[in-house]
């Protein structure tokens, strides 16, 4: 069993998940890795960070299936013994469109994948770091958007909808486990240069609207990170059902 403290990162193989898991490694934490189909990715992640001396594993397991997640946290206690703090950053989207051009398949398809993931992953978080359960307390930290204030209209309404539904996930969870040691907290990042808008449709969707970002210019994943070790770490025990948003002033 590891001393250290422990970080599970969901959909930690690329983009802020890879840069947040470097950011924990840094900090001393063995780092769980989780991906969905990227194993190549994932695996050199990995690779890297036990060239460094982390502690670090990278753990298969499709997080909106509540059998592979009970999978992925047993594994955890298996291997570690405890768990200090999740990250919530698996996600989703699919290419731009009007709302009027959706269909059942595709809304059910980012809802499942961007809200249940979460809500999984955080009840079994919840299990085992609440002190009501013997546990030792904790952190989550759920990784939102900005899309859950602006409404991607044209774009991606469901997604930003997904991400609104995470912002009440974690108020309310933070309200609901604020006395049994476990603080709840989101990050919800702007434009931020990573794969996910080749996924949209739009590689260079960041190059369209950079004018409208008062600082002018994309985010940086690591940037995003390093907003998300603050809220875990103990720099920020006063906070609890929080955002910081990463956006460039939007």
């Amino acid at each position: 069993m590891s001393p250290r403290k422990v970080a599970v990162i969901t959909g930690g193989g690329r983009g802020i998940g890879a840069a947040t898991a470097q950011r924990f490694a840094q900090a001393g934490y063995a780092v769980v890795i989780n991906y969905k189909t990227n194993a190549l990715a994932a695996n050199a992640l990995v690779a890297s960070l036990q060239l460094s001396g982390t502690e670090c594993m990278a753990i298969q397991a499709d997080v909106s299936q509540e059998a592979d997640v009970a999978r992925l946290f047993d594994t955890v206690d298996q291997t570690f013994g405890s768990l200090s703090v999740l990250v919530n950053n698996a996600g989703m989207l699919k290419p731009q469109m009007r709302l009027a051009q959706m269909n059942a398949e595709r809304i059910n398809t980012i809802l499942t994948n961007n809200v249940t993931s979460y809500f999984l992953c955080c009840i079994e978080a919840v299990k085992r770091m609440s002190t009501l359960n013997g546990g030792q307390g904790g952190t989550i930290v759920n990784v939102s958007s900005g899309a859950a204030r602006t409404g991607s209209p044209n774009e991606y309404i469901d997604y930003a909808a997904s991400k609104g539904a995470i912002d009440t996930l974690t108020k309310g969870l933070a309200m609901e486990v604020a006395a049994e040691g476990i603080r709840v907290n989101g990050v919800r990042p702007g434009l931020i240069h990573t794969e996910m808008h080749a996924d949209g449709g739009e590689p260079e969707r960041i190059d369209r609207l950079k004018s409208k970002i008062p600082l002018q210019r994309g985010g940086e994943p690591e940037e995003v990170a390093e907003a998300i070790y603050w809220l875990a770490s103990e720099k920020s025990t006063f906070s609890t059902g929080t955002f910081l948003d990463v956006a460039g002033g939007l």
